[in-house]
């Protein structure tokens, strides 16, 4: 099964993160300035995601509004 999740960045200048899963259940995620022609990204397996996310919910929580 195949997805595909796009969202675009806050700041307003079109910057776009998309997500995606391939054949091989490693998840792809890319970043693309719109004035840049390629898209940089990484692809992770399955238990680095996990703890990618668990880094990044850490994150998240450190920062103050």
């Amino acid at each position: 099964m195949a997805y595909s999740l796009t969202f675009t960045c806050n700041s307003g200048d079109g910057t776009i993160l998309e997500t995606q899963i391939n054949w091989k259940n490693e998840i792809y995620v890319g970043i693309k300035h719109p004035s840049d022609e390629n898209m940089l990204g990484i692809v992770l397996d399955k238990s680095t995601a996990i703890k990618f996310a668990k880094t990044l919910r850490t994150e998240i929580n450190k920062i103050k509004d």
